[in-house]
Formats: C-alpha cells, structure tokens, sequence
C-alpha cells in the first residue's frame, strides 16, 4: 500500500472525521472508501432520461434532413459549431488526414454538380 500526505482544510478535517465516526470506522478508511466511489463513479456509465434521448434524436433527425438540402456554405457553418472532440483511439493523423481529403473532394464535386444544374436549368 502507498502512503500519501494530504492538507486539508481544517473544516473538511473535522467533516471527514464525523462522516467517519457516524460509520463506525477510522478516518483513513473513510477517505480511502470517499476516494474510491469518487473514482468509480468517474467510470459509471449514466443512463440519459427517455425524453433527452428522444428529443436529441429528433434534433438530429432534423440536422440531417437541414444538411440534405444545404449549400456547402451552410454546412461549414453547421459544422464550425459542433462540439469538438477527440478522435477516436484507432484514428491516426494519417487516417484524419485522409478523411478530410476525402470530404473536401466530395465538396468539390457537389459544388460542381451545383454549377452545372444551374448552367442547364
């Protein structure tokens, strides 16, 4: 076992202790159970209420229908405000990379198609 010296306010101090003492066990091991539900709840997959996952799911349902019938303009703009994330374990930058190649040729043949329709209404 590892050994760690913590300060501590001395309000949480005289906290911990009687959260200790009401469950009949030493400070030390009230600190390590605290620390370890904290840690495991870190973990914890939560379920979303049926509601926020229904409503999320008609939001999205309507992106795509919105994307559908957007200019390459609006996409962008939609896609500038998306929430950033980290790629995925298994995504390289060499994989990214070539996925954005990938989605700036499909842009550019849409663009053209677009040009195209309106040359020949």
């Amino acid at each position: 076992m590892s050994r760690l010296t913590l300060r501590l306010p001395e309000t949480l101090h005289r906290q911990l202790k009687t959260l200790a003492k009401r469950e009949q066990t030493s400070l030390n091991q009230y600190i390590v159970y605290a620390l370890t539900r904290q840690a495991a709840e870190a973990y914890t997959v939560h379920e979303f209420p049926e509601g926020a996952v229904a409503q999320q799911r008609a939001a999205f349902s309507a992106l795509l229908q919105n994307l559908e019938q957007a200019s390459s303009d609006q996409v962008k703009k939609v896609m500038a405000q998306r929430e950033q994330t980290a790629p995925e374990r298994g995504l390289s930058p060499k994989i990214i990379k070539r996925l954005r190649r990938r989605l700036a040729g499909q842009e550019r043949i849409a663009t053209e198609r677009k040009g195209e329709a309106q040359a020949h209404p």
